[in-house]
């Protein structure tokens, strides 16, 4: 005997960015059934089934759910806290973990449908067990909220992720590790508490202590433990590396992703493209906007002055590895700066920097899925794939900057279901508190 039918969603559109880079499709239709596409083409060759639900959005664009592959959402971000130094004094993890996913929400009703959160550290410990239970909650549908990929802190002592806590600040419980062996431990207790990812760091960085970003932060043998640690378990290695020393070292190792653009050589361009592993460039975090909001949040003007300093290369090797071919996925290095659902900030620095806009969006489309190993399920709009879907108002291709507008991104779906729905007299979305409307507990 036949079950019942089951619901189909028909979105008729303006125009489809369909993420992999080619013509622009009109009139579109995407068929929904439950949490994936069904059908997707112009309206000339989709039939929308009778009894299907129909949104029309003509006008709009439809393009697939964006991704921020490097975002911190357990950090005190501009947007609810204060003053970062005065919070992480203040604030137990058990609150952060709550804010980390009001932080997530914040950016899934901004179009952000998948984020990669690269672990955080606190004085009480690595956040590890909490953010996967905030992927645990959101998968479970106990609370809506963007698909989240968890990565873990698997570092060594005095490196400079360590260092995002104090020096003087008390470390508690085993957080950092020192030589092969005991990384390796470090990584598999990270992934005995679920992460998805592994995350280290070959080279200093910009915005914490006393540390130079040249400064070495492992040995060839500690990156290569802690990199053969994840893909063991069938997980990817993040490394942060700032210099060209930093991202030879971390490819030897076997970095899945290397995250950060700052500095640069030509011939260490020329590997990352021929072997076309993906580089999140974190420019939203570079910018004179970022060091402002930084030293409203009290930031020791030592590491603004390092922050400046750092700013131009960043930029110049975001148009080099474009220029050269390099795989670019979206990454902001969204922490405590800028305001958590910004996120596309990043893209309009891309488009400024001279990529083009299509371009620009596959960084946070194909390009991101590929480097999460998820493109079978997301990063594009075609037939099969989770319906993840942003319906635009106006054509992110003429003008980026409307993807940081929240009163033009319409509608978002995730897994064929309804997030946000911003359309005249609809009012649909995952935070119930108007925007902005919350107390600053810090303050």
């Amino acid at each position: 005997m036949a079950g019942p039918k089951k619901k189909i969603t028909a979105i008729k559109g303006g125009q489809l960015i369909d993420g992999n880079g080619g013509a622009v499709v009109k009139n579109p239709v995407i068929l929904i059934q439950d949490d994936r596409i069904k059908e997707i083409g112009p309206a000339s060759k989709v039939k929308i089934p009778q009894g299907a639900e129909v949104i029309d959005v003509k006008g709009h664009t439809l393009m697939p759910g964006m991704m921020d592959l490097h975002i911190h959402l357990c950090m005190f971000n501009n947007l609810t806290f204060k003053n970062y130094r005065v919070a992480q004094w203040e604030v137990t993890p058990e609150l952060q973990q709550l804010y980390a996913l009001f932080h997530g929400q914040l950016c899934l009703e901004m179009g952000f449908t998948t984020l990669r959160d690269l672990g955080f550290i606190t004085s009480r410990g690595l956040v590890t067990d909490e953010m996967c239970a905030v992927r645990d909650a959101i998968n479970a549908r106990i609370f809506e909220g963007p698909r989240l990929v968890i990565g873990a802190f698997t570092v060594a002592t005095g490196s400079h992720l360590d260092l995002i806590n104090p020096r003087a600040v008390q470390r508690t419980g085993f957080v950092t590790a020192d030589g092969p062996d005991e990384l390796r431990k470090l990584a598999r207790t990270n992934l005995l508490k679920g992460c998805d990812v592994i995350k280290t760091c070959a080279s200093g960085g910009g915005g914490t202590d006393k540390e130079e970003p040249d400064i070495r932060n492992h040995t060839p043998e500690e990156l290569f433990a802690i990199a053969d640690e994840a893909h063991m378990n069938h997980k990817r290695c993040a490394i942060h590396c700032f210099t060209p020393e930093a991202q030879r070292v971390a490819m030897k190792a076997g970095a899945d992703t290397l995250e950060h653009m700052v500095f640069h050589e030509d011939e260490t361009i020329a590997e990352i493209a021929e072997k076309q592993i993906p580089v999140t460039p974190t420019l939203a975090h570079r910018t004179d906007h970022a060091i402002d909001i930084r030293r409203e949040m009290g930031t020791a003007e030592f590491i603004l002055k390092k922050m400046k300093a750092i700013q131009p290369y960043c930029f110049e090797t975001l148009q080099k590895m474009y220029a050269a071919g390099v795989k670019i996925a979206m990454g902001t290095d969204m922490g405590y700066e800028p305001d958590m659902g910004s996120n596309a900030y990043e893209l309009e620095l891309y488009v400024g920097l001279g990529m083009k806009p299509m371009d620009a969006i596959m960084t946070a489309t194909k390009n991101a899925a590929e480097a999460l190993g998820m493109q079978k399920d997301i990063g594009t709009l075609e037939k099969g794939k989770l319906a993840d879907v942003v319906v635009v108002d106006g054509d992110p291709l003429r003008n980026i900057k409307i993807l940081q507008k929240r009163e033009k991104i319409a509608m978002v779906f995730k897994d064929g279901r309804v997030m946000v729905d911003r359309r005249p007299g609809k009012d649909v979305r995952v935070i119930q508190a108007d925007y902005r409307s919350w107390d600053i507990i810090d303050k």
